[in-house]
């Protein structure tokens, strides 16, 4: 029979413990790039919907400039182009939800609020004019 003293014990209570705290902290770091990374791409979503801001409001400030995108003749193109910034907006909120940016409260009320403005508004006709499918990430489907 093997008997074990008080430094072996001692000694592989170390090694255990060490070897806990390299996999802790290997968990950890491994946690931290994930959301790293997750913040990187929710940056430049973020960078690309200030760049679609900027676009929206000269489109709304002269109707005619959106020519360079859709040479389509629209009835109203104020409405529309403003109709194209609420719904890239919408479409903005979802791509944060699904990279969980959004938490469940939140992404109700932007659910609602989209909601409310397909039932009281006229963007659910301006939705079915574009072409959607052409224009925003095919995930982003609004019925």
């Amino acid at each position: 029979m093997v008997l074990i003293g008080f430094s072996d014990t001692l000694s592989l209570a170390q090694s255990i413990g060490i070897v806990g705290t390299m996999i802790l902290t290997l968990y950890f770091s491994k946690r931290q790039i994930q959301a790293l990374s997750s913040d990187q791409e929710t940056r430049v979503l973020n960078d690309l919907d200030e760049k679609f801001h900027n676009m929206a409001m000269l489109a709304m400030d002269d109707p005619s400039v959106a020519k360079v995108i859709d040479t389509r003749d629209y009835a109203n193109k104020r409405e529309t182009a403003f109709s194209f910034y609420v719904l890239w907006m919408c479409a903005h909120a979802f791509a944060m939800r699904q990279r969980k940016v959004l938490d469940d409260n939140e992404w109700t009320g932007w659910l609602q609020w989209m909601r409310n403005c397909f039932r009281r508004g006229i963007i659910g006709e301006i939705w079915k004019q574009i072409e959607p499918d052409g224009w925003f990430n095919p995930p982003f489907r609004i019925s």
